[in-house]
């Protein structure tokens, strides 16, 4: 009998459990699987090991598919829709560290770590997300000198976002803070197929730039009057990525 580990928690799972998992996925997976960017520069024997590996599940919004303290057994990726990396204190204070668009791969750090997910990721809107074993990434990692580059440019990339985003509220306003953010959201390493329309409530945006609801509001009004954003209903569309970015970096 093989173990695969639940997103919820660990539980046993029968050949024949996998054979209906496997069968049923979408052809979408092995599709988003092959375009990723590391994909490519696996090896025939590699590529099939990860397609034959990988799985995925849905979501509902608010849907909880990896929690705090879990054990981090999976390498994970956003097919469809979004989710967000966050934490919550024993007095209910939640923070949220990190919008996941569609397209993105996440959590490398804590399956390196082998140590409990210090964070749990929930699905911001209905979304579809791909599990690689914790060994299949290891395993890659070991024997495949480009893929190995990959995870250490991701690696580098989120570094430098937590860098920045330390920078950013200790010596921002509330308005270049919402403004970074938001364009860190489409970092080209870390979020490459992230949709300008974002699926993010004003509560959201504020727990990602520390800010106070009401705060956040204030600052995304701001942006908007610049015509840098479009604030829709359940969701903001950003018109002038640039213009952001460029905004969020001001006196720095």
């Amino acid at each position: 009998m093989q173990t695969l580990s639940n997103p919820h928690r660990e539980r046993s799972v029968t050949p024949e459990f996998l054979l209906r998992t496997r069968s049923s996925r979408s052809a979408s997976l092995e599709s988003f699987v092959e375009s990723a960017t590391w994909f490519a520069g696996l090896t025939a024997e590699e590529q099939a090991r990860v397609q034959a590996d990988a799985y995925e599940r849905q979501y509902p919004a608010g849907g909880v598919a990896c929690h705090r303290g879990d054990p981090a057994d999976h390498w994970l990726a956003v097919i469809e829709g979004m989710a967000k990396v966050d934490t919550a204190s024993a007095c209910g204070r939640a923070i949220t560290f990190a919008g996941v668009p569609a397209g993105s791969w996440f959590g490398e750090g804590a399956v390196l770590k082998r140590e409990p997910r210090p964070y749990s990721v929930v699905a911001i809107k209905e979304s579809r997300v791909a599990f690689v074993p914790r060994a299949t990434f290891l395993w890659l990692l070991d024997r495949n000198p480009a893929f190995s580059r990959y995870v250490i440019d991701q690696l580098n990339a989120r570094c430098g976002y937590y860098v920045g985003l330390v920078h950013n509220l200790r010596l921002h306003e509330a308005a270049a803070r919402v403004a970074f953010c938001l364009a860190e959201l489409f970092h080209q390493q870390l979020y490459p197929s992230t949709d300008r329309t974002l699926s993010l409530s004003q509560e959201e945006v504020g727990r990602l730039s520390g800010l106070s609801r009401q705060n956040t509001n204030r600052a995304l009004r701001e942006l908007a009057d610049a015509g840098m954003l479009a604030i829709e209903y359940g969701s903001i569309q950003i018109l002038d990525l640039e213009g952001m970015r460029q905004f969020a970096h001001i006196g720095d």
